[in-house]
């Protein structure tokens, strides 16, 4: 029998050497992964915030915008219907355990979009209210909790020279959310029964037609899968002048004030006509009003982001599946 070199003896040894490091190597790795899938857990569940209480029926009910004629002067505007707290105070901590809620939601609906964009739905909240009643708070505090990548805001102004030129709904049309957005118009087409109607800026015969065309055209939009959530900031007249008094005494609001308030103000009554009117007739359950009591800015905030809550967890929307094999990309990974 042939005498074992030494240097036989010691490759085996290095070979041994190296599958021992090569397994050790190995299970260090899994070691890792699965110390990593643990600490995501763990942060998971620290981030894991409960679900905030509901209120006993759905806001969309108490707050609906009542059928047939409206008069806006005889709905409180001081009050807090259907809030699930005590008061201002509970008013924070309820708010803000919405926030990872609407944040999940519309993660859902975003993703849809970009999974099956022609079948997608869209989302669309169209504030209107007098001036101060707090478009710009809403959308800071109740919209400002979903990720602005899937928000397409617009702030209708006067229109433009260009904007003149075309049908009033040319531009509204324009800023319409792409499949799977959230669009939030702070001011809308209703401008267009509104300010035209009490200013007299077109005859009672053109503007007296463009609720029909505005009811006819909210009809296209749900037919075509949009969600249409339409809130009016309901503030008193009192309300009102404090909080232009308020922006008139501080030096650092006076960036917001605009001289032009003061006569929308002179024409209170006339907005409050115009309103009733608009509220009474383009108040359909496929693009439904709801008057949101406004003087209590927490509760305005609470109130608008419950809204949108609602609205989009009845779209039942789930996550797309993947279209690749997550086993193997697992593998993939663990190996670089």
């Amino acid at each position: 029998m042939a005498k074992k070199s030494k240097k036989d003896g010691k490759s085996k040894s290095d070979k041994g050497k190296k599958a021992a490091e090569k397994q050790s190597a190995k299970a260090a790795k899994a070691a890792e992964k699965e110390a990593v899938k643990a600490a995501l857990k763990a942060e998971k569940a620290a981030k894991a915030v409960p679900a905030p209480p509901e209120p006993r029926r759905p806001l969309s009910e108490v707050l609906r915008a009542p059928q047939g004629e409206v008069d806006i002067r005889t709905i409180e505007t001081d009050a807090a219907p259907g809030f699930v707290g005590e008061g201002k105070s509970d008013a924070p901590a309820l708010t803000d355990a919405l926030a990872p809620v609407l944040s999940d939601l519309q993660e859902r609906l975003y993703a849809a979009g970009r999974e099956n964009p022609e079948t997608a739905p869209r989302v669309l909240l169209v504030l209107q209210g007098m001036d101060t009643s707090g478009k710009g708070g809403t959308i800071r505090h109740a919209v400002g909790m979903v990720d602005p990548q899937g928000v397409d805001l617009t702030a209708f102004k006067v229109p433009t020279a260009e904007e003149r030129e075309h049908p009033f709904l040319w531009r509204i049309r324009r800023a319409l959310p792409g499949p799977g957005m959230i669009g939030v118009f702070d001011r809308s087409q209703y401008e267009d029964v509104l300010v035209v109607r009490v200013n007299e800026l077109v005859p009672k015969a053109i503007w007296a037609r463009r609720y029909t065309t505005i009811n006819d055209f909210e009809a296209e939009l749900a037919g075509q899968g949009y969600v249409i959530i339409k809130c009016f900031l309901h503030i008193s007249a009192d309300e009102q002048k404090q909080r232009l008094a308020a922006r008139l005494d501080d030096p650092e609001k006076h960036w917001k004030y605009n001289p032009g308030d003061l006569d929308s103000r002179s024409h209170w009554d006339d907005y409050a006509d115009a309103y009733n009117e608009l509220l009474g007739r383009c108040n359909p359950d496929h693009a439904p009003w709801y008057i949101i009591p406004s003087n209590k800015k927490w509760y305005r905030n609470w109130a608008v982001a419950e809204l949108l809550r609602e609205k989009l967890d009845a779209l039942g929307l789930g996550r797309p599946a993947a279209d690749f094999d997550v086993e193997a990309e697992k593998a993939r990974l663990a190996e670089l």
